[in-house]
């Protein structure tokens, strides 16, 4: 399973009003586990940074300016998230924008190229309720270190945010397992092809004879108590 844990930073808080994306990061996880790749862009405007919005992250637009358009990163952004499950903090604000700058450019909404959209606000709300459940209490809740977010930035937000839903998620990992190893098994024995090219080693007499005694010493030394003898012997 791969999954691509996705924030972004912007100018304001809503693409309704013109604003637009000025950071976009994901990290990617295949079956539960970092692969260290990951996709990572600073997107010039062409607006000004609401006040509050650069408070919040820092972002001026003077550091935009030689930074790419979306539109310079969109195709290689859609490649990465390609098939995958996006796994957002407050999924509805991210998509919303992605959705308005895909939109601009002629392109179909963000679910159309993602597998689906998980939102850990929500899971969070659900496993947390009456809880703070921000990225932060997030973090000090699950003691994961988060000392290195003094202001919000897109590419560390996601590695946290990936932290915390491993944290968050991590009874699947039995269930996968299990999953996994009970599909080894069918697989294993609906292939008889495997079946035919096993040897099968048959003990000789005097094989059995050494059997027979080391199983007469576990039978003494356990005091009859010998499974091996106990499974065999007559009813």
């Amino acid at each position: 399973m791969r999954q691509i844990i996705l924030d972004t930073e912007t100018t304001g808080l809503d693409p309704r009003q013109g604003h637009r994306i000025i950071e976009v990061a994901g990290v990617e996880v295949v079956n539960r586990r970092l692969t260290n790749r990951h996709f990572h862009h600073y997107v010039n405007p062409d607006r000004d940074i609401d006040e509050g919005a650069q408070n919040v992250h820092g972002i001026s637009r003077d550091f935009l300016a030689d930074k790419p358009r979306f539109a310079d990163i969109a195709d290689d952004f859609l490649d990465f998230i390609d098939g995958a499950e996006l796994v957002i903090h407050n999924a509805p604000f991210d998509v919303g924008f992605l959705n308005a700058e895909l939109e601009l450019l002629g392109k179909q909404p963000v679910t159309t190229y993602c597998h689906k959209v998980t939102d850990t606000l929500k899971m969070a709300r659900d496993n947390y309720p009456g809880k703070r459940n921000s990225l932060d209490a997030l973090c000090e809740r699950l003691e994961i270190d988060n000392s290195k977010r003094n202001l919000h930035g897109a590419l560390l937000d996601a590695e946290l945010l990936a932290d915390v839903y491993l944290i968050m998620t991590r009874g699947q990992d039995g269930f996968a397992m299990v999953f996994e190893e009970s599909a080894e098994t069918i697989a294993f024995n609906a292939d008889s092809s495997r079946l035919k090219q096993l040897r099968i080693l048959v003990a000789d007499e005097n094989e059995l004879q050494e059997h027979q005694k080391v199983l007469a010493q576990i039978q003494k030394e356990s005091g009859g108590k010998c499974l091996w003898l106990s499974e065999t012997a007559p009813n």
